[in-house]
């Protein structure tokens, strides 16, 4: 006789059983989390999608964090920058009334004393340090104050005064990313922005008969330009010119020098590259690398011209004090203006990109909402139909424990009889 054991009924409803637990810990798993996804088999597909809007709405949120706090530099570079306009302007009307040739020569040092007294509140602003402790107009050298005071005697001052106001230098501008592959500069350094008069580098070396002898690069601006064996002067001419940095080169007619020239106001900065590379040197720009971040420029065997506005201010005083009318009603005021226009155009260069940024801020928040969505759509639970389902997967499992109780016999007894 066949025997007919009764672990099978056991065996079948404990399968069964296994089978409504795992399918209610899963639907409590996906509404606990929101979810539907919370394995990749759940929807493979869907998951992928997830998957990538999840990596696009980090980006996004990046992005977000970046515009805003250009928003938020801008808007504290531009109140300096407003500032140092006021001082400009300031001091230029000192500069009209000291040229008017009514005022006595008392009344002219007092003026010489204030504009002194105005030169240290550029500096300070030059140096500013903005809310997160890094140095506004620095650049990446974000702990290095651009500008140096040095003070000492002036004819007529009668006391300690500000001498020269030295550049320090600024590192090259940051920048943030702000879009994919889409980047903004965030500084204005301090030779940019303070600076009054375009740049002239006069090099007095022959280069007439001059070759590079090997590969190699040398820097202006922050750009790189390479140069080739055999490369002469003409042809380093014509690659710096289909270069972005703002100088315009060419060869002096008279001593067959290297001559360079700003674009606009801005202290130029150039490097030789690495590697042993000596083409400035050559020419008698430099005498070598950025020291202290400032060029080393080879004065004995190039001249070089255009001041800061510090440079202007100090001409300004010292003229002031001397009684200098012609000096004060031609430079000095001329001084004034470069001055100013040069502040007038980096405000504006500063609003465009405040505008940029803000635009780009406006559509990452329109485009967060809507990939949002889009996630939700993919792998979110729709909670009305989870929550009828979870009832209906605990009554039957209730029903299921119920019929089990009373249908499998629990004894040997129950069994026989």
């Amino acid at each position: 006789m066949r025997r007919i054991s009764s672990d099978m009924p056991h065996t079948d409803t404990q399968f069964y059983l296994r089978q409504q637990e795992a399918r209610l810990a899963k639907l409590n798993n996906q509404i606990s989390s929101q979810s539907r996804i919370n394995e990749l088999r759940d929807d493979p597909l869907a998951a992928a999608h997830a998957v990538r809007y999840e990596s696009y709405l980090a980006r996004l949120s990046r992005f977000e964090n970046n515009t805003q706090y250009a928003k938020d530099h801008y808007n504290i570079v531009q109140a300096y920058v407003n500032e140092a306009i006021g001082i400009m302007q300031r001091t230029r009307e000192l500069a009209v009334q000291g040229a008017n040739g009514t005022w006595t020569a008392e009344d002219q040092k007092l003026m010489a004393m204030e504009i002194n007294e105005l030169i240290k509140e550029l500096a300070a602003i030059s140096n500013a340090t903005g809310p997160d402790g890094k140095q506004l107009f620095a650049g990446d050298k974000a702990f290095t104050e651009p500008f140096r005071l040095v003070e000492g005697m002036v004819e007529g001052g009668g006391e300690s005064m500000v001498v020269r106001v030295e550049y320090r230098g600024a590192g090259a501008t940051r920048r943030t990313e702000i879009s994919d592959r889409s980047f903004i500069d965030l500084d204005i350094g301090g030779g940019e922005l303070f600076w009054a008069e375009r740049m002239n580098i006069f090099s007095n070396v022959n280069a007439a008969n001059y070759r590079v002898n090997e590969h190699g690069s040398f820097f202006i601006d922050g750009v790189e330009i390479k140069v080739t064996p055999g490369d002469t002067l003409p042809s380093i001419v014509a690659k710096i010119n289909d270069s972005p940095a703002p100088v315009k080169a060419s060869v002096d007619p008279y001593t067959r020098g290297l001559m360079l020239e700003g674009t606009n106001p801005h202290l130029i900065r150039i490097e030789d590259g690495a590697e042993g590379a000596t083409v400035m040197r050559d020419l008698g720009i430099i005498l070598g690398n950025m020291q202290n971040n400032a060029p080393n420029w080879d004065t004995t065997r190039s001249r070089v011209s255009g001041g800061s506005m510090f440079d202007m201010m100090v001409r300004l005083r010292d003229a002031l004090f001397r009684g200098d009318y012609d000096f004060i009603g031609s430079q000095g005021i001329a001084g004034m203006d470069l001055a100013i226009g040069n502040l007038t155009a980096r405000i504006a260069d500063i609003g465009s990109r405040q505008e940029r940024a803000e635009m780009v801020w406006q559509r990452i928040n329109r485009e967060i909402p809507d990939v949002t969505s889009n996630l939700a759509r993919v792998s979110s639970v729709d909670m009305t139909t989870a929550a009828t389902d979870l009832r209906m997967l605990d009554f039957a499992h209730r029903a299921t424990l119920q019929t089990a109780a009373r249908t499998i016999p629990t004894t040997l007894l129950d069994f026989l009889r």
